[in-house]
Order: structure tokens, then C-alpha cells, then sequence
């Protein structure tokens, strides 16, 4: 069995979701590219997201975000990896729609606060309260999250591996987007 990607799959959810993760171990499965977007604004300024936002403030990084988003989608098919709170854009909505297929990395609060509780790599929960912070951030984006086009549920219980077949099984339901090819 063979499987042919015909449209970008674009990650999406809230940080702590496994979309890098996930979004390689696809990857690697389909045979295609892996693309971040965080990872090539990072290379591009030379900066860590969480320097960006300090020193040239989120409107700067959303700005940069959506220019690279854009691009990825337009360069090649692959597996794209983006932040949190890309999909939150209609702008990046509308280019994902036209160029991709976005789909959900739906995981419960409980789960994203133990993948995300011991990193400082995370500019919004840098707060007194980081779990109050991403319940607020989470009670306001799931709303929007759920715009995507197709959405898998995250299970604790789940390797890496076995999420991405969750995505790659759901991805099988669009044959616009992946199709079998015996």
C-alpha cells in the first residue's frame, strides 16, 4: 500500500498539543517533508520565539508567521507543524483553506498542562498562574480550533506513532488530500 499526500497537512492546536512531534513521526510515515513554521521564523531572525516576542512584540511575530506559513504552503507538500496561535488568524485560515488541509490536534487541558507545566519555552505562560493562563488560553482558541478541517483526538495513552496514524487514518477520509494508491 502506498499513500500519495496531495495538499499540505497543517497541524494545528494549542502548544503542548504534539503537533512537532506528531507532525515528523507523519512525516517520516507518508514519506514527505516536515515543515515548522516556528522553526523557520527562529532560523530566519536568529532568535527563539520567546526572544522575537520580547524584543519585537507578537503583532511583529504574527506578521512574520503568517509570511513564512504562506510560503511553506506554496513551496511544497509535506506535514506543517504550526504554533498555537496560528490557526487563530482568519488571514492564516484562509491561506491554509486555499493551499492545505488544517487539521486538529484536539487534546484536553489536564493533558496539555502535563506536556507543558516543566517548559519555559513558552512565552504566554511566562505569568504568576501558567495553568490559570492556559485554561484562559484554551477556553478562548478551542472556539476557533474547531474551524479545522478535520480534528483527532488526543489520548494520553498514545504513542507518537500511534497518533499519527490516527491522523493519517482521518486524512485517508479526504482523498483530495491523501489517497491510497495500490
Amino acid at each position: 500500500m502506498g499513500l500519495k499526500l496531495k495538499k499540505t497537512v497543517v497541524l494545528v492546536g494549542m502548544m503542548g498539543a504534539g503537533k512537532t512531534a506528531v507532525g515528523r513521526a507523519l512525516a517520516a510515515q507518508l514519506g514527505v517533508a516536515f515543515l515548522d513554521s516556528d522553526a523557520e521564523i527562529e532560523a530566519a531572525a536568529n532568535l527563539s520565539i520567546a526572544e522575537i516576542f520580547a524584543r519585537d512584540g507578537e503583532t511583529f511575530f504574527r506578521n512574520k508567521e503568517t509570511q513564512v506559513i504562506e510560503r511553506l504552503l506554496k513551496e511544497e507538500v509535506g506535514i506543517l507543524s504550526t504554533g498555537g496561535g496560528a490557526f487563530l488568524s482568519e488571514r492564516n485560515r484562509r491561506i491554509i483553506e486555499e493551499y492545505g488541509v488544517a487539521v486538529l490536534l484536539d487534546a484536553d487541558l489536564d493533558l496539555l498542562w502535563q506536556r507543558v507545566r516543566h517548559k519555559d519555552t513558552r512565552p504566554l505562560l511566562r505569568t504568576r498562574d501558567p495553568r490559570k493562563t492556559l485554561t484562559e488560553i484554551y477556553e478562548s482558541r478551542v472556539p476557533i480550533y474547531s474551524l479545522a478541517d478535520l480534528s483527532v483526538k488526543a489520548d494520553p495513552a498514545y504513542s507518537i506513532e500511534e497518533m499519527a496514524d490516527k491522523v493519517a487514518q482521518i486524512l485517508l477520509q479526504r482523498p483530495d488530500v491523501l489517497e491510497d494508491v495500490k
